[in-house]
């Protein structure tokens, strides 16, 4: 089987941020939202583009945005970079998960 593509990258507004927790392995993880606007050229006319996206970042990633880079990360915009995978085995809702954050 090859290893089909599944790359993200987003910026946006940090919408919502839950407090960081740990994995039972003790692995640090902050779940987030991220909302988006742009406007984007399809079918030869601009669109305007709004999505709302949650978001989960591990490790570095989690510690980064949980300290917000010396800022409060809520309310700022980020771009950010990961792939898409299902929520959980019961819900098959795509969430990003997120494998480098860049504050704007």
């Amino acid at each position: 089987m090859s290893d089909p593509a599944n790359r993200v990258e987003i910026s946006g507004v940090v919408t919502g941020l839950q407090a960081l927790r740990h994995t039972p392995a003790g692995v640090p993880v902050i779940e987030f939202r991220l909302k988006h606007a742009s406007e984007r050229a399809e079918a030869g006319a601009l669109r305007k583009v709004n999505a709302e996206i949650d978001a989960v970042a591990f490790e570095a990633q989690a510690l980064l945005l949980a300290a917000g880079f010396s800022k409060p990360a809520l309310g700022r915009l980020l771009k950010a970079e990961g792939f898409l995978c299902a929520k959980s085995r019961q819900s098959k809702k795509p969430v990003l998960h997120v494998t480098n954050i860049e504050f704007m």
